[in-house]
């Protein structure tokens, strides 16, 4: 059994043979895998009680080795944070639930018991425990010892560690101690395995322990990962939440727990402990902190600590015979520190969140244990994990916004020591230090001052605003120097201090980093501070407000006004204070300021954002509230779920959903229809469905077709309907996103996720008229596509909204930006009141009732209503058709309207008409009364404030401009219903829920009523840089992802119409179930083949040139020249057929690949005009979201397989071409990857070297095989290698060349001697 356990343990822990890991792992990770092989749940259990059964027996545990024992600890916590399977809950949840109390001091559990009111439960189990067998019995108490013994064995290790630094210490014992706190941790971390858990390890005192372990006193070196990760225990051992109803404490609630701590402990002082009397009788104020604590009990003796820790129930009860003495466990010191420990006044959470600088300083940016710069997997780092549950929506928002603040401050790290090693700063013979060479994003500092610091606020420590003035030499290329001068309010810079060592000026352009010096010792850096921009300082020293104009200078230095982080600035002064002549003036030594990119430097409004959320009392909507929290029924938030049942609609109004009943009845074939009108001629959308009552067995659907009013006579006032057929899934996506609550889209490449989201938005407009709909997206380009689409729909232009960057990539002339709304309203109401003008002269009436939308107001009610309601009378009257058109009033304002405007046919058809003539001019009226406050409103920001939060209804912006933004939108009341998210899949989790907090609860209760998530989790995650976040915390986790974990229930759209259906098999078995629309199966772009090639797609193999394959010029940077050269040859090849340049686009899985085959591009391509530039040349991971007709993909690596082992990034790469796919990769590596077998198995079913039709021309002509996979005895040329593909190419071209351009200049060489090094 032993022997069993090891290797199973082994295989769990990731210590098998590297290739059996290599081809086992997938994107579910190793333990995913590892899962997989119970294919019978006995099994498992089966497994499980082996482990167990391990732990508890001591003869068996000392048998393995601390490696060994790590690998079982690993294996559950694994199981731990897997409770979403259903296998691994039945388990673990013997080993957490409350039998475990039976391992508490029976006094101790005596006191819980009474405590939380489980006393009649315990006494059930206990009977039930009387009712088990002997057997049964035996086996459920060493379960409920499994954790206790644990403990016990951890205990053992941690006490051998000596806390003495010149003592050498077993790196093993180092190792499990690190590995067991992770799994305390995660424990704590999660309600369902701390609400019994967390007391069972205070009774065992465990971090107290931990406190005062030798390992601990060792922070600086050895301990230093352990100290921080007990720190993360801490927060959670005392997390504000009620542990057995999980309710969240307010720090009100938070405060008066510790009081009455505080009082019950000064009682029983007064009552059994007179040495105490003076403790007992001073105020809670001036006892419960730390120092006060020690005051009063550090005099007590070793035995009368033990006595009133006894008297708390936290020791064994003092046994009452002369001689005693307490157990040597309890020294004086550990008795002293327990019970500080469980007394002391604390911080609440939220006033350190409120202390934390938000800005990174050089001590956070190069902790290998918080920021590490490589990660091992398997690998155990202080950092917080995302999961499937959180304990409150603080635990949540805290998690995110360190983890969040963490990936930024890696990406400054790599920004500073870019910035610094080009700087090239030493120290020069008079002691200053110098910088030798230049970098575009940094400049040295000439002067450096704080210039004011305000008083702090009443209750607050830290100065209500720190300025401070630097000036900078802009001796620089105009395009850079104007760059730092455009510098803007509330940009990010950092203020670096450097003191190099080095005596000689460093040479080369960029200095090489050495690998065995750490970059803070190799370059001297001291200090890092961020700061804000305020603004440039004139030459009067005043700050140049934005708008003014640019003054002008007589020199080139330039001075900067910036505010400092207060918090950091009021740590850093009372660090100095504390280390009193010995410290330096931190501020008095920059000498060199930092800036970064725009778009890379928006993390300090995020992670305000995020601080403000957890100031303020998040009120997430209560259908929405326990699943986002990770607990309850994960369908409860879906419509038809019963708690969902008195906000159902029974009634919904499809609009052009559908186009005509037939494809209604398509869409709902489980249903039974019954149509309101008899009449086949009436039976045309628009239609308004009645659905039966949720949870019922009725299947009927009532459809009521109805005509839509009559709108005017132009052809402008004519509805514009929506022209796609949706599929049934489709549809009952669509159905589902009108209804309230939660609705999960899941849309493979293709399947029209896009399309589904504007119906669903074109619907909402319509169905409710006083709802807004606010539109998330992770791209600027998604969100044009959406608004591109919604244009097209019947939604009046006034009401759209787009905020953010990026409009201008929008493919229309109009401009849906605030001020182009502004623009366009103010633009349009002159307009209306043009036609006021035309329509009062039309009724010959005098004065200036044109002028303003007031007057208009006047006009329309005492001139036109009234002359509408007197023939509205008068025809009603007659019953005659003549009269209708005789007696129209407005008769002469109708003229340029299409002739005649009256058909005479019948008195109902006429009277249609005249009502709608009459609704076009009372539409133009009331959109005046919509435009009447702009004309109160003079500035242009009020007048954006004002569209933004009354007249727009559908307002669109990306996550970032959402998280940026929000509390500006917040303080200008802005308001919506419904929230649609499309690419959720690539969203972060905390960039999901900032977009549903942008507005403030109303009367306590959250306005939102729809949460329409739209995405792919089959697809690229969030972009994560840092592995170790992206692994190890899981921060590449979406929300949709950890919804799609939970098992919330979801919407998979299950037809395509992007690809040829041969090219959608390549992903399609990733999929429950697939298939292909029919427009791809019947139109003739998709029937005919590629001209030129044999093979609409095609797997071809290359092999190394000059001996080498892949190669790695820089740090993760791949690039492979033989893919290179064929991809750009065979390009050359395509636009030689006649392909346009537009429909190709090459992609390739690195960045480094990306960089070389545009050097070849701009070699042999760019400035040929025979060639060009293809459509984009850019990464997999960046064409996410996007499509072109024919996509040549490079996979680079000839040694391993790298990131393409992602099935989700394969499942993007083999989904971006429409009608032709050709992969440049080494066939042998590729296709013995486990994970990758099921689309390879498929490409390699063709042959791997490329077959060329040259004498085919494009456009399309040849219709495609309807199954080949070997060209026989057919046309098609081979080409076997890179080599013969250049040389044909070359060839090619200079025959065609000299046909029709005798004497056209020779091609440049076909293969490049060296690589490019970018």
């Amino acid at each position: 059994m032993e022997t069993l356990l090891t290797r199973s343990a082994k295989a769990v822990g990731g210590v098998v043979d590297d290739t059996q890991i290599e081809e086992k792992r997938d994107d579910g990770g190793g333990f995913a895998a590892f899962l997989r092989r119970f294919s019978n749940p006995a099994h498992f259990n089966s497994f499980f009680q082996h482990v167990t059964l391990a732990i508890t027996t001591d003869g068996g545990w000392k048998e393995f080795t601390l490696m060994d024992q790590m690998h079982f600890i690993t294996f559950l916590n694994d199981c731990f944070n897997s409770l979403e399977n259903d296998m691994i809950r039945e388990q673990v949840q013997h080993l957490i639930g409350l039998p475990i109390w039976e391992c508490l001091l029976p006094e101790r559990l005596e006191f819980e018991l009474r405590r939380t009111g489980l006393k009649k439960k315990w006494v059930r189990l206990q009977k039930q425990d009387g009712k088990k067998s002997a057997g049964d019995l035996e086996e459920a108490k060493r379960q409920r010892w499994v954790m206790k013994r644990l403990l016990e064995r951890f205990f053992s290790v941690l006490d051998g560690i000596s806390g003495d630094a010149e003592e050498l210490v077993d790196a093993n014992r180092v190792s499990y101690c690190e590995r067991f706190l992770d799994f305390i941790k995660d424990l704590e971390s999660l309600l369902p395995t701390r609400r019994f858990f967390n007391t069972l390890l205070d009774d065992a005192h465990f971090v107290v322990r931990c406190m005062l372990s030798g390992l601990a006193q060792r922070s600086d070196k050895e301990g230093k990962l352990f100290t921080q990760l007990l720190d993360m225990l801490k927060f959670y051992t005392h997390f504000e939440i009620n542990d057995l109803t999980g309710d969240a404490y307010t720090d009100q609630a938070f405060a008066e727990l510790h009081y009455d701590r505080i009082t019950s402990l000064q009682r029983a002082a007064f009552k059994h402990f007179p040495d105490l009397q003076e403790f007992a009788l001073a105020s809670v104020a001036s006892v419960d902190t730390r120092e006060s604590l020690l005051v009063y009990f550090s005099s007590l003796s070793r035995e009368m600590l033990y006595t009133v820790a006894a008297h708390l129930h936290l020791v064994p009860a003092v046994v009452d015979k002369e001689g005693w003495s307490p157990d040597t466990l309890y020294t004086r010191d550990f008795l002293l520190e327990m019970l500080i420990w469980r007394n002391e006044r604390r911080l609440s959470q939220l006033d350190a969140l409120n202390i934390m600088p938000l800005y990174p300083t050089e001590e956070i940016l190069w902790d290998e244990n918080l920021v590490p710069e490589e990660y091992k997997t398997g690998g155990i780092l202080a950092l917080p994990k995302l999961n499937l549950q959180y304990l409150t929506m603080h635990d949540y928002l805290l998690r995110n916004l360190n983890l969040f603040r963490l990936e930024s401050t890696y990406e400054i790290r790599s920004d500073v020591e870019n910035c610094v090693s080009r700087m090239r700063p030493w120290m020069m013979e008079d002691g200053t230090i110098g910088f030798g060479g230049w970098a575009r994003m940094s400049q040295p500092l000439v002067e450096f001052s704080v210039v004011e610091v305000a008083s702090p606020e009443l209750g607050i420590k830290a100065p209500r605003r720190v300025l401070a003035d630097f000036s900078v030499q802009l001796n620089l290329r105009p395009e850079v120097k104007q760059e730092w001068e455009n510098l803007r309010k509330h940009d990010v810079l950092f203020l670096v201090s450097v003191q190099p060592t080095n005596r000689t000026m460093p040479k080369g352009n960029v200095r090489r980093r050495d690998k065995n010096v750490s970059f803070v010792k190799q370059y001297g850096i001291k200090y890092i501070r961020g700061c804000e921009i305020e603004g440039m300082l004139n030459e009067e020293g005043h700050v140049v407000e934005e708008g003014q104009e640019r003054p002008t200078f007589k020199t080139n230095k330039r001075t900067f006004r910036v505010s400092l982080d207060t918090n950091q600035y009021h740590a850093d002064y009372e660090h100095m204070r504390d280390q009193a002549h010995d410290a330096e003036d931190i501020y008095s030594s920059f000498n060199l300021v930092m800036r970064r990119k725009p778009k890379e430097n928006n993390f300090k409004a995020v992670l305000e954002t995020i601080r403000d959320l957890m100031n303020t009392r998040c009120v997430v909507p209560e259908w929405l509230h326990d699943i986002f929290l990770g607990y309850g029924d994960p369908g409860q938030a879906e419509y038809s779920h019963e708690l969902m049942q008195e906000r159902f609609l029974s009634e919904l109004d499809f609009k052009d959903t559908f186009l005509n009943m037939d494809h209604l009845r398509s869409c709902f074939k489980d249903s039974d229809i019954q149509c309101t009108a008899s009449d086949k001629d009436l039976q045309v959308p628009p239609f308004r469905v009645s659905l039966p009552p949720v949870g019922s067995d009725e299947k009927t659907l009532v459809v009521e077709p109805y005509q839509l009013p009559n709108r005017g006579p132009y052809p402008y006032n004519k509805p514009k309907l929506n022209t796609v057929p949706f599929t049934p899934t489709q549809a009952k996506a669509i159905l589902s996103g009108l209804q309230p609550g939660l609705t999960m889209v899941v849309g493979p490449p293709g399947t029209g996720k896009t399309d589904v989201a504007v119906q669903i938005i074109s619907n909402l407009y319509h169905n409710f008229p006083d709802q807004r709909t606010l539109i998330v997206t992770h791209s600027n380009q998604a969100l044009n596509q959406i608004f591109e689409k919604i244009m097209v729909l019947d939604i009046e232009e006034r009401h759209l909204l787009r905020l953010g960057h990026g409009e201008e990539e929008l493919e229309t002339e109009k401009d849906f930006s605030r001020y182009g709304r502004v623009n366009f309203i103010l633009q349009q109401r002159q307009e209306l009141l043009n036609e006021v003008q035309r329509l009062q002269e039309s009724i010959n009436v005098g004065g200036d009732f044109s002028y303003t939308c007031e007057t208009a107001s006047h006009f329309f009610l005492y001139q036109v209503v009234a002359r509408w309601e007197a023939y509205m009378s008068k025809i009603k009257a007659s019953k005659a058709v003549e009269d209708i058109a005789g007696l129209f009033p407005f008769k002469k304002y109708f003229e340029n309207a299409p002739q005649p405007v009256f058909k005479g046919e019948s008195y109902e058809s006429d009277l249609d008409i005249a009502e709608g003539c009459f609704r076009h001019i009372r539409k133009i009226f009331r959109q005046l009364e919509e435009y009447r406050a702009l004309e109160l409103l003079h500035r242009g920001r009020d007048r954006v404030n004002y569209l933004l939060v009354k007249e727009a209804r559908i307002i669109a912006m990306t996550c970032t401009h959402a998280a940026l933004r929000r509390t500006q939108l917040v303080k200008l009341g802005f308001k919506y219903d419904n929230v649609l998210m499309e690419e959720a899949g690539q969203i972060l989790e905390v960039e999901t829920f900032i977009p549903l907090m942008l507005q403030n609860p109303l009367d306590g209760h959250e306005r939102l009523k729809r949460v329409i998530l739209i995405g792919d989790h089959n697809q690229l995650p969030p972009v994560i840089k840092n592995m170790a976040f992206q692994k190890y915390s899981n921060m590449e986790q979406s929300l949709f992802t950890r919804f799609v974990r939970l098992g919330t229930p979801y919407i998979e759209l299950d037809a395509q119409g992007r690809a040829r259906p041969s090219l959608a098999r390549l992903y399609s078995w990733r999929y429950k179930c697939l298939g292909d629309l029919p427009h791809v199966l019947e139109k003739k772009e998709f029937k005919l083949a590629n001209p030129g090639f044999w093979f609409e797609y095609q797997l071809v193999n290359v092999e190394d040139y000059n001996g080498v394959g892949e190669s790695e010029p820089d740090p993760h940077f791949f690039q492979n020249l033989a893919e290179a050269e064929y991809v750009v040859a065979t390009y050359m090849y395509m636009r030689l057929q006649g392909y346009p340049a537009e429909q190709i686009s090459i992609l390739t899985t690195y960045n480094g690949q990306k960089h070389l085959i545009r050097d070849v591009l701009s070699q042999r391509c760019a400035n040929n005009p025979v060639f060009g530039l293809p459509s984009k040349v850019t990464t997999v991971d960046r064409f996410q979201g996007q499509q072109n007709e024919y996509i040549l993909l490079s996979l680079v690596r000839t040694k391993n397989i790298g990131h393409l082992r992602d099935v989700r990034r394969l499942v993007v790469a083999m989904s971006r071409a429409r009608l032709g796919l050709y992969i440049f990769a080494r066939v042998s590596l590729f296709q013995k990857c486990f994970e990758l077998q099921a689309t390879f198995k498929i490409l390699t079913q063709r042959p791997v070297n490329l077959q060329l039709l040259p004498q085919e021309m494009f456009p399309p002509a040849r219709p495609r095989p309807v199954q080949i996979n070997q060209p026989k005895d057919g046309p098609a040329f081979e080409i076997a290698h890179m080599q013969q593909m250049c040389h044909y190419v070359t060839e090619l071209y200079h025959k065609r060349m000299s046909k029709a351009q005798p004497g056209v200049r020779p091609l440049a060489a076909a293969v490049s001697v060296a690589v490019t090094e970018t």
